[in-house]
């Protein structure tokens, strides 16, 4: 079906504009191909959004780069731990180099999704769902049909990995291959990244491994097509990320931005390295030791790809409650957070959206 595009003069039903463009399963990909020069109205920010996606961005500030090369021990590894956990307090980013995962894996899957979503729409839309059920689904905004706010300038494919598991005949024949064998790779580096953590934090190297924190991956691999008025929309929301740990790979364009000193701060594209960053639940375990920061995406004329590998508690532990390290608590440092399960946190995540709130004030104790 097509979709009509409803002029600023005549009577905007927004929810019917949004069901007739959800019904579509196109994605804004379809818009673009369309030849659309004007987007729809549910893509338009509010004024002081798109004003404050320029007025504050700051050249002052460098989002740290952690040379992984050493890490197994000695010298090196002091280091490492103690770039790891500056950049984790005060920037909640960092980039990695040297991290053993070869380029050709880096530039197969970053390939593989443009591949998918530059397929012809009734071959991509065999895939679309919004069932968080299902293991691999396509979509456009996750919470389109939830969020009253303005929808992100982008369409995504989401692979869930429960406890590591899924069978690759489940996957689009044309990134296949490339999603397999960059799963493999996200698995080893969760592996390293989980034990620098627990040091980082002065616990034993396996611990966040023994609690079950992040054996659930979901890989979301988005799309963001040349937008014809991208000073009216963005890429993503502002949002902090509801996992423990995200591992993200972005191509060569740009437009990540990280909120730093209330100053946005773009994340530029360093060959080869992998942008990480704390998700809410580590700022929740570690009583805001750790800092799950606000970033966005700024939407272009030319397409951009990037691969976020989002970490979550093992299966076994959806419904068990994680709440601060007892060993990081204090008489004065007390807990900050009630406990909570990802199953009760992902639901009120999901049921309102990006609407450009941290989730993490909700499950404050009062």
């Amino acid at each position: 079906m097509e979709l009509e595009i409803i002029s600023e003069g005549s009577s905007y039903d927004r929810a019917k504009e949004v069901k007739d463009f959800d019904e579509t399963k196109a994605g804004v990909k379809g818009l673009v191909d369309s030849g659309a020069v004007k987007i729809p109205k549910f893509f338009i920010h509010p004024l002081e959004t798109l004003q404050n996606s320029t007025a504050s961005v700051s050249n002052c500030f460098q989002v740290p780069v952690i040379d992984l090369e050493g890490f197994e021990g000695g010298r090196r590894r002091k280091e490492i731990l103690d770039g790891i956990l500056a950049a984790s307090e005060t920037w909640g980013f960092f980039q990695v180099i040297n991290h053993g995962v070869p380029v050709c894996i880096i530039d197969g899957i970053l390939e593989g999704v443009r591949r998918f979503h530059e397929q012809t729409k009734d071959e991509k839309m065999k895939w679309y769902s919004r069932d968080y059920k299902q293991p691999v689904r396509y979509f456009c905004n996750g919470d389109l049909l939830v969020n009253k706010g303005a929808a992100n300038w982008r369409d995504s494919i989401a692979f869930d990995f429960h406890d590591s598991q899924l069978d690759p005949q489940l996957f689009p024949p044309i990134c296949r291959e490339a999603v397999s064998e960059y799963i493999k790779h996200m698995i080893k580096l969760r592996k390293t990244l989980s034990e620098l953590l627990s040091e980082t934090l002065g616990l034993h190297s396996d611990y966040l491994a023994s609690i079950g924190c992040m054996e659930t991956e979901s890989l979301v691999c988005h799309y963001y097509p040349g937008c014809p008025e991208p000073e009216l929309t963005l890429g993503a929301t502002k949002h902090s990320d509801p996992s423990f740990l995200t591992i993200l790979l972005q191509d060569n364009i740009g437009g990540l931005q990280v909120l730093h000193q209330s100053n946005w701060v773009d994340v530029p594209f360093l060959p080869g390295a992998f942008v990480i960053n704390i998700g809410d639940f580590i700022q929740l375990i570690t009583n805001d030791k750790f800092k799950s920061v606000e970033h966005r995406v700024l939407a272009g004329q030319i397409p951009r790809i990037s691969v976020a590998c989002f970490f979550y508690p093992s299966t076994a532990n959806k419904h068990e409650p994680y709440a601060p390290i007892r060993e990081l608590l204090t008489e004065s440092d007390p807990p900050i957070y009630r406990g909570t399960h990802i199953t009760e946190y992902m639901a009120y995540f999901r049921g309102k959206g990006l609407d450009g709130n941290s989730s993490l004030p909700h499950f404050k104790l009062q």
